[in-house]
């Protein structure tokens, strides 16, 4: 087991009800669990997204912490949120870091892979939405 690391899951949805496709503008929410896999407790401090629309369309985000939270995360201990975004097109993609630092004062990356944002249909019963993660 490593020293130092977070593991990350990511499950992303389409949100139709604060997209408006005639106006090229959708909606998406994403929910996240960052566990501490590593062997010592340590820090969330801040996160680096890019997101990128199909269009080519690129934006970086940086900023302090994740939802207004630092969370502090013992080996084995996990923290949970949902945050989202809007995208000028159907699909896109973000992937990206958190800068950690152990409690020993040992400054880590945790990579965030990149995942995929997809509007499909309605998402009516018959056509589910089902979000892609690409490891």
């Amino acid at each position: 087991m490593p020293k130092y690391q977070f593991q990350v899951e990511v499950q992303p949805r389409y949100l139709p009800e604060q997209s408006a496709p005639e106006e090229g503008l959708y909606g998406f929410a994403y929910t996240i669990t960052i566990t501490n896999a590593g062997e010592v407790a340590a820090q969330l401090i801040s996160r680096h997204w890019i997101i990128c629309d199909a269009g080519g369309h690129m934006e970086e985000v940086k900023g302090l912490g994740v939802v207004g939270h630092q969370p502090l995360l013992k080996p084995g201990e996990s923290f949970e949120y949902t945050s989202g975004c809007r995208l000028r097109t159907s699909s896109g993609s973000m992937h990206g870091s958190y800068f950690c630092v152990a409690e020993d004062g040992e400054p880590f990356t945790c990579p965030i892979a990149l995942f995929v944002l997809e509007a499909t249909a309605q998402g009516s019963p018959d056509q589910p939405i089902t979000p892609r993660v690409l490891h």
